[in-house]
């Protein structure tokens, strides 16, 4: 089982709501947004049949499921999902003191390290462009190799981007590496950022 524990207050008021949703089989899904940062979040969402996804860890509690984020999982070992009363009502509250953790450190597998800082701070900062950047392969000679997806097909700026922001920040976190290198072919400019 994951490491994320729901108390009974929870799990009845969560068995409540979903009762109310007049969806056959709909349980709840956990997720962190950029786990592993300062700027972590640990988000509860319904989650309809068809909507979990293969990869998740699945929780059969007794009144429903609940489908854990793979990519969030490590991150939510010692959570707590618990509903408080007070006289205002009701809150429905999530602790997870590991969801600001990194999971990768100068042991980790070099793939893992530059997967990691693009997730946490080069991709949040592009997302507002609605850009991404995936790591293909590590070249010998230790370049990375980056595909570029999303808004940034296309753009312009993106050999500037490359160089100035993303080439300094890789380089200056992962010494093995010299330099970066892009694999997007920029002939598709449907989906640019202007």
């Amino acid at each position: 089982m994951a490491g994320i524990h729901l108390t009974e207050a929870a799990q009845s008021y969560l068995a409540e709501l979903l009762s109310k949703q007049d969806t056959d089989g709909i349980g709840i899904r956990v997720f962190i947004t950029q786990p592993g940062t300062p700027y972590a979040e640990t988000c509860i969402a319904y989650c309809k049949p068809g909507e979990e996804k293969p990869e998740d860890t699945v929780i059969a509690l007794e009144a429903f499921r609940v489908w854990v984020d793979a990519t969030s999982e490590p991150f939510l070992e010692d959570a707590v999902v618990d509903y408080a009363t007070d006289r205002m009502g009701g809150q429905l509250t999530i602790k997870a003191p590991n969801a600001k953790v990194p999971m990768v450190n100068d042991d980790s597998p070099l793939n893992d390290r530059i997967n990691y800082l693009l997730q946490t701070e080069i991709n949040p900062g592009l997302a507002s462009h609605g850009g991404e950047i995936k790591l293909i392969d590590v070249v010998d000679g230790g370049i990375a190799v980056l595909q570029f997806g999303g808004g940034c097909q296309g753009c312009g700026m993106v050999d500037v981007t490359l160089k100035e922001g993303v080439e300094k920040t890789l380089i200056a976190r992962i010494p093995e590496l010299t330099g970066v290198r892009d694999v997007t072919d920029h002939s598709v400019t449907e989906n640019a950022y202007y």
